[in-house]
């Protein structure tokens, strides 16, 4: 009985090279290889120009009150009933999908994109670029919000049901008071900072990692620095919330509760469990 011809040298290599890259594309990645992809984005948005930075800042600011708006016109359209508002709270995931996609400077994912390059290099002057960067981001941000809830205002650019769906969720928002919002933005900063550690093995599911976890932002009442600084200003311009009350009684606790929930608690966890490996690793480098 005839053998079957051998395979080339060059077919049986270009084979081997496939199954290869398919295991390592169904392989997940380790922690250590997350952090050190986050780590190297931090790295490389320290190093960005401020100028792009802040037209950066300025479009995620902006775009961001698309949340707001998504929310405010399925609530003005659905029944009221008791569960209406978890299919209403899905709008709110609209700002994110295209301020994430589209690559802009969003303040809280920077609250462990840019911390892993500081802990990982230990410098004061990093930690100087991390809180230039974090100035002009937020900066940036609170700008594109506040001209967005400016224009909400404006008549005729919403019907007015949604104009009054948008009112209320802002006065909503405002109106829980500085300990609760400081309270309820510890866990919207763990859930934006955990969009940004999943972000790397998401591949084609990132559009439902973003949209499930922003949609429990909305579904658990979490209160976030940028979106509710769209509805904090819209009540501004309408003059119905004053400089003092706005920045005291809810930018400022919701400010230091994402940056708790995205930094302290989550980046410190995540930094916490890959930081044997990190340093083995670079002890491993040295040793070649």
């Amino acid at each position: 009985m005839p053998h079957p011809p051998a395979e080339p040298p060059e077919n049986s290599a270009a084979r081997h090279r496939s199954e290869e890259a398919s295991v390592l594309d169904a392989a997940r990645l380790s922690a250590r290889l997350i952090y050190e992809v986050i780590r190297r984005d931090g790295g490389e948005e320290l190093e960005r120009p401020a100028t792009s930075l802040i037209w950066s800042g300025l479009a995620a600011g902006m775009l961001i009150s698309l949340s707001v708006l998504g929310e405010a016109v399925l609530g003005s359209h659905l029944p009221d009933t008791d569960g209406a508002f978890l299919v209403e709270n899905l709008g709110y995931s609209l700002g994110f999908l295209v301020v994430i996609f589209g690559r802009m400077q969003l303040f809280t994912e920077n609250t462990i994109t840019t911390v892993l390059p500081v802990m990982h290099r230990g410098s004061r002057a990093c930690l100087m670029q991390m809180l230039h960067l974090w100035g002009i981001v937020l900066s940036a941000n609170v700008v594109g919000a506040a001209m967005a809830g400016w224009f909400f205002t404006l008549d005729g650019v919403v019907e007015p049901k949604v104009g009054a769906a948008i009112r209320a969720l802002s006065e909503h928002a405002v109106g829980m008071g500085p300990a609760q919002a400081f309270l309820r933005a510890i866990p919207a900063g763990v859930l934006v900072a955990s969009i940004v550690w999943m972000m790397p093995t998401a591949q084609g599911n990132a559009f439902l990692v973003i949209t499930a976890f922003t949609w429990l932002i909305a579904a658990g009442d979490f209160t976030h620095i940028i979106a509710g600084s769209v509805e904090m200003t819209h009540l501004m311009w309408l003059g119905e919330l004053g400089p003092g009350e706005a920045l005291g009684g809810f930018f400022l606790p919701v400010l230091a509760g994402n940056i708790i929930g995205g930094t302290a608690i989550f980046t410190l966890l995540a930094w916490g469990q890959v930081k044997r490996e990190v340093a083995h690793g670079a002890e491993a480098e040295g040793s070649d």
